[in-house]
């Protein structure tokens, strides 16, 4: 299994972190990706990738942090150079459900990350909450620039889910499926093709069903991957075995 997405840059997970990655390894993972949101952040994270070979990070500035870390395209291009572990550039893209930066820096820092991605041809791991048409119309602007796009906790609707298809976008499935008010999102992920999807638990948040109430940690994704199974028809196995190689190749690791 991958946790194609987590923050362990986040408390409590980084005061425990050698206890985080040990039951992460035990229930069978073999990456962890953990998510850059600004730059402080990014400080972390470049110690938290060499603490272990299944450690890999991205660089990004989260659209909440987009007032305080509007950063250029060349700059983005710099630190998601830092290290060959540093494999995706992200999390960005649009938040106007809670607005906590001006719209218009949420979508310039939007842009600066896509084409810092066409520029150096690493993944893009889009947020979008509250906002599909814009951010639709956004990437869809790019859609002959060769970007690699992952929607992170995808949590759109199936009319949203088939517009991104045709911009060749993967699609990650959280614990957000496991919850009883989700049959929406389940439905959509039913559409999504097997080779587009692979899983995350955006730790420390949005633990899974049957932990929720509980702090998130990677160690949860296999009720994720449980669900997902389901959704898919798929044994737990093959279903493993699908996100596990959709991740390596979105990535280009091995």
């Amino acid at each position: 299994m991958i946790d194609s997405h987590c923050h362990l840059d986040h408390e409590p997970l980084y005061q425990n972190l050698n206890e985080v990655i040990l039951r992460s390894k035990d229930i069978g993972i073999t990456k962890l990706l953990t998510i850059c949101t600004n730059l402080n952040s990014f400080e972390n994270i470049k110690k938290i990738i060499n603490l272990d070979p299944i450690i890999y990070g991205t660089f990004g500035i989260h659209p909440h942090d987009a007032d305080k870390d509007l950063i250029s395209k060349n700059k983005i291009i710099e630190n998601s150079k830092y290290s060959k572990k540093i494999i995706g550039i992200g999390e960005t893209g649009l938040d106007l459900y809670y607005n906590n930066s001006d719209k218009k820096n949420q979508i310039k820092s939007f842009i600066n990350h896509i084409e810092a991605c066409s520029d150096i041809k690493k993944p893009l791991i889009v947020h979008s909450r509250s906002a599909e048409k814009e951010t639709f119309d956004i990437l869809n602007a790019y859609k002959n620039t060769d970007i690699r796009i992952l929607m992170h906790c995808f949590t759109g609707s199936h009319d949203f889910a088939r517009k991104l298809l045709n911009l060749n976008s993967y699609f990650s499935a959280s614990g957000i499926i496991t919850f009883k008010n989700s049959s929406e999102l389940r439905n959509a992920f039913s559409f999504i093709p097997n080779e587009k999807i692979i899983i995350e638990t955006d730790s420390p948040f949005l633990a899974p069903t049957p932990m929720r109430g509980k702090t998130n940690e990677p160690g949860f994704i296999k009720y994720t991957l449980e669900k997902l199974a389901e959704i898919k028809k798929l044994t737990l196995e093959n279903m493993d075995e699908v996100t596990t190689n959709n991740f390596n190749t979105l990535f280009s690791v091995k």
